[in-house]
C-alpha cells in the first residue's frame, strides 16, 4: 500500500517526512543490546549481529536490541523473514523501563511477529484499547499488563504472512495514543488510548532466528486544527 495512502488512512491531518533508516546495513550504530544472560558473562556472544547487510536476531540468548533514541509519531516499515523455520520475535514500541516484566521485557507495547500471529498486540506494563475487546482479549476481569494477566490482544486477520523464507513487510504507525499495524498490506490491528505515546523501539531475541533487511522510520507531524 502506498506510504501516502497509509498516512491518510491513519490520521487524515498529518504530514509524513522523509524515511530515516534505523539500521545502516553495516553495524549496530544507534542501538544497544540488553541481554540479561550477558550480565555475568560480558564476553559472551550477542544474539544480535549484522550478516550480509542484514540485521539478524539469532534468538538466543534472550534479550532485546533497543534504539538509543526515543521516537514519537512515526511510521515504521520493517521487512523481515524467518529464513529457516517458523518462529517467534516482536517489535516493541514506546519502550521505556528496561526489564520491567519477568526481569527481561522492557515496559512497552509489543507488536507480535510470531508466525501465524503477526500483528497481535502484547501489553507489557502499557495498555491499549481495540474494538471487540472481549472477543479479542478474553473476559475483562482477566485483562492486565503484567504477570499472567490477559496481555495478548489478537489481530484482525489470519493468513496475512508470507510463507517461511519469504520476506514480510510490516508497517507500524503511531500518532498520539493510536497505533495501527499492517502486514503485507493488510490492516491487522488498530488500537487507541495507548498508555504511552513515545519511547524507544526494540527488536527481540526470543528463541528464533529472524533476518531484517529494512527498518525505516518516517516521522509524522500532526497538523493543528487551524491548518
Amino acid at each position: 500500500m502506498p506510504a501516502l495512502l497509509l498516512t491518510l488512512l491513519f490520521a487524515g491531518a498529518a504530514v509524513a517526512a522523509e524515511p530515516q533508516p534505523l539500521f545502516n546495513g553495516r553495524d549496530l550504530d544507534g542501538w544497544h543490546a540488553d541481554v540479561p544472560a550477558l550480565d555475568k558473562n560480558p564476553s559472551g556472544e550477542s544474539p544480535f549481529i549484522v550478516r550480509d547487510g542484514m540485521l539478524v536476531s539469532l534468538g538466543d540468548p534472550r534479550g532485546h536490541l533497543i534504539t538509543d533514541a526515543e521516537h514519537q509519531n512515526y511510521r515504521l516499515d520493517v521487512e523481515y523473514r524467518f529464513a529457516a523455520k517458523p518462529g517467534n520475535c516482536g517489535v516493541l514500541i514506546h519502550a521505556s523501563k528496561p526489564r520491567a516484566l519477568y526481569s527481561m521485557f522492557p515496559q512497552s507495547l509489543e507488536v507480535q511477529m510470531q508466525s501465524r500471529e503477526a500483528g497481535d498486540f502484547w501489553c507489557i506494563e502499557e495498555d491499549v484499547t481495540v474494538p471487540d475487546m472481549v472477543e479479542r482479549r478474553g473476559p475483562k476481569q482477566n485483562w492486565g499488563v503484567n504477570g499472567r494477566k490477559a496481555r495478548r490482544i489478537k489481530n484482525l486477520t489470519d493468513g496475512s504472512e508470507n510463507p517461511v523464507g519469504e520476506w514480510n513487510h510490516m508497517t507500524i504507525e503511531t500518532l498520539g495514543d493510536r497505533v495501527r499495524v499492517w502486514v503485507n498490506g493488510d490492516l491487522v490491528n488498530d488500537g487507541a488510548g495507548c498508555t504511552a505515546s513515545k519511547g524507544q523501539i526494540a527488536i527481540q531475541a526470543e528463541g528464533s532466528e529472524v533476518e531484517f533487511r529494512r527498518l525505516d522510520l518516517t516521522p509524522i507531524e500532526a497538523l493543528s486544527e487551524e491548518q
